[in-house]
């Protein structure tokens, strides 16, 4: 496990904030990372996938909470814009993720930020931290 030092940006993609936010199996791992919110960047369509995935599966109760953490985030969530958006479309063709995981990893790439993630998708790609 790789831990960066405070002055790195880090992103934590989706699996890794619903694992944390509903107690699952590696939720004390990616606390590691998620307890220091001045060091995080929010991807938007993290933002998406988590609330979705934890209406879904976990109830809108713990789906509001993400969304009040989210909000703290103000300048450090990420928008999808147009520069970003042609990256993450070069970072699918080049790493063959789906869409929205390679609008995380581009985003992450972008900012130079470590990606701290669960998901095997990303395995084996520079600067990402699979718990």
């Amino acid at each position: 496990m790789i831990i960066p030092n405070a002055s790195e940006w880090i992103v934590v993609d989706s699996s890794g904030w619903v694992e944390y936010i509903g107690g699952g199996a590696k939720a004390d791992e990616f606390a590691l990372y998620l307890e220091s919110p001045e060091s995080l960047l929010l991807p938007s369509i993290v933002v998406y996938e988590v609330y979705k995935k934890l209406i879904r599966e976990q109830g809108k109760n713990l789906a509001e909470n993400f969304i009040s953490q989210a909000y703290g985030f103000s300048e450090r969530v990420i928008e999808l814009d147009l520069e970003l958006s042609l990256l993450a479309a070069r970072t699918s063709l080049e790493t063959r993720l789906a869409m929205a995981d390679a609008i995380i990893y581009a985003t992450a790439q972008f900012h130079r930020a470590h990606l701290v993630t669960s998901d095997e998708h990303f395995a084996n790609l520079p600067g990402v931290t699979l718990l």
